[in-house]
Protein backbone atom coordinates (compact mmCIF):
# COMPACT_ATOMS: atom_id res chain seq x y z
CA UNK A 1 0.00 0.00 0.00
CA UNK A 2 1.29 3.20 -1.27
CA UNK A 3 1.31 5.99 1.10
CA UNK A 4 -0.34 9.36 0.41
CA UNK A 5 2.56 11.75 1.71
CA UNK A 6 5.66 11.94 3.71
CA UNK A 7 5.70 15.61 5.45
CA UNK A 8 2.14 15.85 6.63
CA UNK A 9 -0.44 18.41 5.65
CA UNK A 10 1.95 20.23 3.57
CA UNK A 11 2.13 20.37 -0.23
CA UNK A 12 3.73 18.16 -1.52
CA UNK A 13 5.25 16.74 -4.62
CA UNK A 14 6.97 13.31 -5.19
CA UNK A 15 9.74 13.23 -8.16
CA UNK A 16 11.91 10.73 -10.21
CA UNK A 17 13.46 9.79 -12.71
CA UNK A 18 13.98 7.34 -15.67
CA UNK A 19 16.65 6.42 -17.95
CA UNK A 20 19.67 6.69 -15.80
CA UNK A 21 21.31 3.42 -16.96
CA UNK A 22 20.87 3.58 -20.73
CA UNK A 23 23.45 4.33 -23.15
CA UNK A 24 21.60 6.02 -25.76
CA UNK A 25 18.62 9.09 -25.73
CA UNK A 26 17.52 11.34 -22.74
CA UNK A 27 17.69 11.04 -18.78
CA UNK A 28 13.55 11.71 -18.38
CA UNK A 29 12.64 13.30 -14.84
CA UNK A 30 9.24 13.85 -13.67
CA UNK A 31 7.01 15.60 -10.61
CA UNK A 32 3.98 15.35 -9.53
CA UNK A 33 1.66 16.93 -6.79
CA UNK A 34 -1.23 14.70 -6.34
CA UNK A 35 -4.32 15.63 -4.43
CA UNK A 36 -4.53 14.92 -0.90
CA UNK A 37 -7.14 11.85 -1.04
CA UNK A 38 -6.20 10.67 -4.28
CA UNK A 39 -6.21 6.68 -4.54
CA UNK A 40 -5.38 4.50 -7.33
CA UNK A 41 -5.45 0.25 -7.17
CA UNK A 42 -3.01 0.01 -10.43
CA UNK A 43 -0.24 2.67 -9.62
CA UNK A 44 2.91 1.66 -8.53
CA UNK A 45 6.40 1.95 -9.23
CA UNK A 46 6.56 1.91 -12.75
CA UNK A 47 9.08 -0.76 -12.67
CA UNK A 48 6.83 -2.72 -11.70
CA UNK A 49 4.32 -2.30 -14.44
CA UNK A 50 3.77 -3.74 -17.61
CA UNK A 51 3.93 -1.16 -20.40
CA UNK A 52 0.44 -0.96 -21.14
CA UNK A 53 -0.91 -0.39 -17.28
CA UNK A 54 1.77 2.84 -17.16
CA UNK A 55 -0.36 3.87 -20.57
CA UNK A 56 -3.07 3.21 -19.12
CA UNK A 57 -2.00 5.55 -15.65
CA UNK A 58 -0.13 8.13 -17.72
CA UNK A 59 -3.69 10.33 -18.79
CA UNK A 60 -5.22 9.49 -15.39
CA UNK A 61 -2.21 10.90 -13.34
CA UNK A 62 -2.45 13.83 -15.90
CA UNK A 63 -5.74 14.90 -15.03
CA UNK A 64 -5.74 14.15 -11.43
CA UNK A 65 -2.46 15.87 -10.63
CA UNK A 66 -3.03 19.19 -8.97
CA UNK A 67 0.18 20.00 -11.21
CA UNK A 68 2.79 17.97 -12.76
CA UNK A 69 5.99 18.39 -14.78
CA UNK A 70 8.59 16.82 -17.28
CA UNK A 71 12.26 17.50 -18.42
CA UNK A 72 14.49 15.41 -20.81
CA UNK A 73 18.31 16.21 -20.16
CA UNK A 74 19.94 15.23 -23.31
CA UNK A 75 22.75 13.22 -23.86
CA UNK A 76 25.03 16.38 -24.84
CA UNK A 77 24.42 17.42 -21.21
CA UNK A 78 24.85 13.99 -19.48
CA UNK A 79 28.11 13.75 -21.14
CA UNK A 80 28.90 17.64 -19.72
CA UNK A 81 27.94 17.35 -16.44
CA UNK A 82 27.53 12.90 -15.74
CA UNK A 83 24.29 11.17 -14.93
CA UNK A 84 23.85 11.56 -11.55
CA UNK A 85 23.93 15.60 -12.23
CA UNK A 86 21.63 15.36 -14.85
CA UNK A 87 19.13 13.25 -13.42
CA UNK A 88 19.11 15.95 -10.75
CA UNK A 89 18.90 18.64 -13.25
CA UNK A 90 16.34 16.87 -14.59
CA UNK A 91 14.13 16.78 -11.40
CA UNK A 92 15.30 20.46 -10.58
CA UNK A 93 13.65 21.57 -14.03
CA UNK A 94 10.21 18.97 -13.74
CA UNK A 95 9.82 20.36 -10.02
CA UNK A 96 10.09 23.86 -11.69
CA UNK A 97 7.14 23.67 -13.85
CA UNK A 98 4.51 22.94 -10.95
CA UNK A 99 1.86 25.21 -9.89
CA UNK A 100 1.71 25.81 -6.76
CA UNK A 101 5.22 25.94 -5.86
CA UNK A 102 5.57 22.66 -3.45
CA UNK A 103 6.36 23.31 0.01
CA UNK A 104 7.91 20.13 0.57
CA UNK A 105 10.02 17.18 -2.07
CA UNK A 106 9.99 13.70 -1.61
CA UNK A 107 13.10 12.25 -4.30
CA UNK A 108 13.52 8.41 -5.50
CA UNK A 109 17.01 7.54 -4.51
CA UNK A 110 19.63 8.81 -2.19
CA UNK A 111 20.80 11.79 -3.86
CA UNK A 112 19.77 15.23 -4.67
CA UNK A 113 20.38 19.03 -4.18
CA UNK A 114 18.43 21.60 -2.57
CA UNK A 115 15.88 23.52 -5.19
CA UNK A 116 15.27 26.55 -4.29
CA UNK A 117 14.48 26.65 -0.44
CA UNK A 118 12.46 23.96 -0.56
CA UNK A 119 12.95 21.42 2.22
CA UNK A 120 13.47 17.83 0.75
CA UNK A 121 13.60 14.08 1.45
CA UNK A 122 15.19 11.46 -0.15
CA UNK A 123 13.86 7.88 -0.15
CA UNK A 124 15.47 5.11 -1.24
CA UNK A 125 12.91 2.39 -3.00
CA UNK A 126 10.05 5.48 -2.85
CA UNK A 127 8.28 4.60 -5.71
CA UNK A 128 7.53 1.69 -4.09
CA UNK A 129 6.59 3.31 -1.11
CA UNK A 130 5.12 6.85 -1.69
CA UNK A 131 1.97 8.14 -4.57
CA UNK A 132 3.54 10.85 -5.76
CA UNK A 133 6.72 9.99 -6.28
CA UNK A 134 5.28 6.22 -8.10
CA UNK A 135 3.33 8.93 -10.48
CA UNK A 136 6.32 10.90 -11.46
CA UNK A 137 8.33 7.58 -11.85
CA UNK A 138 5.14 6.75 -14.35
CA UNK A 139 5.45 9.96 -16.02
CA UNK A 140 9.59 10.06 -16.44
CA UNK A 141 9.42 6.16 -17.97
CA UNK A 142 6.05 6.87 -20.51
CA UNK A 143 7.25 10.41 -21.79
CA UNK A 144 10.59 8.88 -22.46
CA UNK A 145 9.58 5.68 -23.98
CA UNK A 146 7.28 8.11 -26.23
CA UNK A 147 10.42 9.57 -26.99
CA UNK A 148 13.10 6.84 -27.51
CA UNK A 149 9.81 5.81 -29.94
CA UNK A 150 10.40 8.42 -31.94
CA UNK A 151 13.97 8.22 -32.32
CA UNK A 152 13.68 4.81 -33.04
CA UNK A 153 12.24 5.87 -36.58
CA UNK A 154 15.56 7.43 -37.23
CA UNK A 155 17.67 4.68 -35.99
CA UNK A 156 15.57 1.17 -36.29
CA UNK A 157 18.93 -0.63 -36.17
CA UNK A 158 19.22 -0.06 -32.45
CA UNK A 159 15.40 -1.40 -31.76
CA UNK A 160 15.15 1.38 -29.45
CA UNK A 161 11.57 1.12 -29.95
CA UNK A 162 11.97 -2.55 -27.62
CA UNK A 163 14.79 -1.42 -25.40
CA UNK A 164 14.66 1.78 -24.82
CA UNK A 165 18.40 2.44 -25.08
CA UNK A 166 19.33 0.54 -22.26
CA UNK A 167 22.43 -1.65 -22.91
CA UNK A 168 20.62 -5.17 -24.08
CA UNK A 169 23.03 -7.55 -26.00
CA UNK A 170 20.80 -6.18 -29.27
CA UNK A 171 21.51 -2.87 -28.63
CA UNK A 172 25.49 -3.82 -28.14
CA UNK A 173 25.59 -6.02 -31.27
CA UNK A 174 23.89 -2.95 -33.45
CA UNK A 175 26.57 -0.13 -31.99
CA UNK A 176 29.52 -2.86 -32.63
CA UNK A 177 28.33 -3.27 -36.08
CA UNK A 178 27.23 0.44 -36.83
CA UNK A 179 29.20 2.59 -34.26
CA UNK A 180 27.08 5.43 -32.92
CA UNK A 181 24.95 8.31 -33.41
CA UNK A 182 24.62 11.26 -32.15
CA UNK A 183 21.71 9.97 -29.74
CA UNK A 184 24.53 7.66 -27.55
CA UNK A 185 26.09 9.01 -24.32
CA UNK A 186 29.60 8.79 -25.16
CA UNK A 187 30.62 9.36 -21.65
CA UNK A 188 29.22 5.92 -21.15
CA UNK A 189 30.91 2.49 -21.57
CA UNK A 190 29.02 1.75 -24.65
CA UNK A 191 30.88 -1.57 -25.40
CA UNK A 192 32.82 -4.10 -23.32
CA UNK A 193 36.34 -3.11 -22.40
CA UNK A 194 37.58 -5.98 -25.23
CA UNK A 195 35.85 -4.47 -27.79
CA UNK A 196 37.20 -0.68 -28.09
CA UNK A 197 35.22 1.97 -30.36
CA UNK A 198 36.70 4.63 -32.46
CA UNK A 199 35.17 8.17 -31.78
Amino acid sequence: MLLPNYSGNALECGTDEAGRGCLAGPVTAAAVILPKHFNNNILNDSKQLSETKRFLLKPIIEQEALSFGVSHIFEEEIDSINILNASILGMHKAIEQLQPIPEFIIVDGNKFKPYLNISHETVVKGDAKFLSIAAASVLAKTYRDLYMDTIHEEFPMYNWKKNKGYPTKEHREAIKKYGITKYHRKSFRLLPEQLKLEF
